[in-house]
């Protein structure tokens, strides 16, 4: 099927809420383990910057998982960084590795430093411009800065956009059921990724399905 866009922001509180309420612990020790298994061990420590970081969930594993990580996160979504940092607030053991930014992409004001990984999870899709994410990273990037992107991947029809749905979100509330659905129409398909690196001048990275509805952008960009 063609790509319908969603809204870039997810601004409104009570949509942050539901997104933030939700258990994506499966998916998420996941994507934690898959970016174990992808990044040198110097990629796993250092100051990392996570682009569309939501709720803040996925950034306290990696900070778990990565002792010797620190992490910048930045959200158009005001909504989001007030659920991420109130819910940063009651993780002590996380305080001085972890900092929290409001910001659109494109923004020269993005801290600048010699990150280790430069990543961005389910954050792809919502852009109508794919192409923001990617001169964002570029920029952003040193030659030593690993990147590690992962978004959903586009179903063959809307039929099965609705079954991926009520399979892995049957039971959620209303709310997260349309925006997963609306997500699943606005994601990229491996070829759509692959094209949209060779159009930003970005070689050197991998893209690969990983699992039947998520892809993963990975490596050293040349």
């Amino acid at each position: 099927m063609h790509r319908i866009v969603e809204p870039e922001i997810m601004g409104d509180l009570e949509q942050a809420k539901a997104y933030d309420a939700a258990d994506f612990s499966g998916a998420h020790n996941r994507r934690v383990d898959v970016f174990k298994e992808l990044a040198p061990p110097k990629a796993q420590r250092g100051e990392f910057l996570d682009i569309g970081c939501g709720s803040g969930d996925l950034i306290f594993r990696f900070l778990s998982a990565l002792p010797e990580a620190s992490l910048v996160g930045v959200d158009g979504s005001q909504a989001m960084i007030e659920l991420a940092r109130d819910a940063a607030s009651g993780r002590p053991e996380m305080q001085g590795r972890l900092s929290f930014l409001v910001a659109l992409i494109p923004n020269d004001n993005l801290p600048r430093s010699q990150y280790a990984t430069i990543m961005s999870n389910s954050f792809l899709h919502h852009l109508h411009d794919p192409h923001t994410l990617w001169r964002t990273i570029k920029e952003m990037a040193s030659p030593d800065s690993f990147i590690f992107v992962s978004d959903l991947r586009r179903p063959k029809s809307i039929e099965a956009a609705h079954e991926i749905v009520e399979r892995l979100a049957g039971n959620e509330p209303e709310i997260l059921k349309r925006d997963f659905f609306n997500s699943l129409c606005a994601a990229f398909e491996v070829p759509e990724v692959q094209e949209q690196l060779s159009q930003a001048g970005i070689s050197g990275l991998e893209v690969r399905p990983l699992n039947d509805i998520h892809l993963v952008v990975y490596g050293f960009m040349k």
